[in-house]
């Protein structure tokens, strides 16, 4: 099993800072560690240049930044081009990666959602009465902006649409470049806790700790893990994060579901911890 990681972009034959630990951690478990261009595959057309230095064929994880759909496609197609396989090929990393494609599966356990496709007044409007009044927080099919909670995350009252539009357009604004796909609309949801972040691999979670914002809080004591167990193995992807929270009816929710890969591991949790869960989840 081959573990790709980000190269350090001033110096390039070290792993980037931020996935350093778990790339030692991988090596002194016997695994192989091979870099990759992150710049170069943020590029259209830079997905081979990237991986040049992947020289061991064989199936692999991705340990790394942020990828959008289309660039983790490009980038998929230019491993297999070497003979090394993602254990999370393209079509399944879209899935986890974007609301749209877990969203489905799960809307028993997560707060209702409705997204446009695009991001003009127009189709907002129609989402914003399609979801129906009251509180609502926007983000698009990746990411939201809760550092900016009240101008660009949190909408009191969706049937205000020029209140409503204010927030959506500062959030396009923010994103700027990044926005991806279109606003989704999620209905506010007031939680009691911190968010809990769980790890599964292969339909089994192997992890349950922090939150990467919120790192010394936990509640995995209480946390029902047996409530949630089948819906997410039933999604048949790979590896993927999901994080939840106390509802004030002390029922667990699902705040966001996303791949693996690109998850973030809050510096409580020891990089040996991640890495053994990956190598028993993949058996590698």
């Amino acid at each position: 099993m081959i573990l790709l990681v980000p190269a350090d972009v001033l110096r390039p034959n070290q792993a980037d800072e931020h996935f350093a630990a778990e790339a030692d951690a991988a090596r002194a478990t016997g695994m192989d560690v091979a870099l990759v261009d992150h710049d170069a595959l943020t590029r259209p057309g830079g997905a081979d240049e990237a991986v040049r230095r992947v020289r061991v064929p064989g199936k692999a994880i991705y340990r790394g930044w942020m990828l959008r759909s289309g660039r983790y496609a490009a980038f998929d197609q230019a491993l297999r081009r070497r003979n090394v396989l993602l254990e999370t090929d393209s079509e399944r990393y879209r899935r986890a990666h974007e609301l749209p494609g877990w969203y489905p599966a799960l809307t028993d356990m997560t707060p209702r959602s409705v997204w446009t496709v695009g991001h003009d007044r127009t189709t907002f409007d129609h989402a914003c009465r399609e979801l129906g009044p009251g509180p609502a927080v926007i983000r698009d099919y990746t990411k939201s902006m809760k550092h900016y909670w009240h101008e660009a995350a949190f909408i009191p009252e969706v049937a205000d649409p020029d209140a409503a539009w204010r927030v959506a357009s500062r959030f396009r604004e923010l994103r700027d470049q990044e926005m991806t796909g279109g606003f989704v609309l999620r209905r506010f949801e007031r939680f009691l806790s911190a968010e809990v972040r769980t790890w599964w691999i292969n339909g089994r979670c192997r992890l349950i700790g922090p939150h990467p914002d919120t790192p010394e809080e936990i509640s995995a004591a209480e946390f029902d893990l047996a409530a949630v167990e089948q819906p997410i193995a039933g999604l048949g992807l790979p590896f993927v994060t999901a994080d939840f929270a106390l509802r004030a009816d002390r029922v667990w929710r699902l705040v966001e579901l996303g791949d693996g890969q690109v998850s973030d591991r809050p510096s409580t949790i020891p990089p040996e911890v991640l890495i053994t869960a990956l190598r028993q989840g993949f058996r590698c």
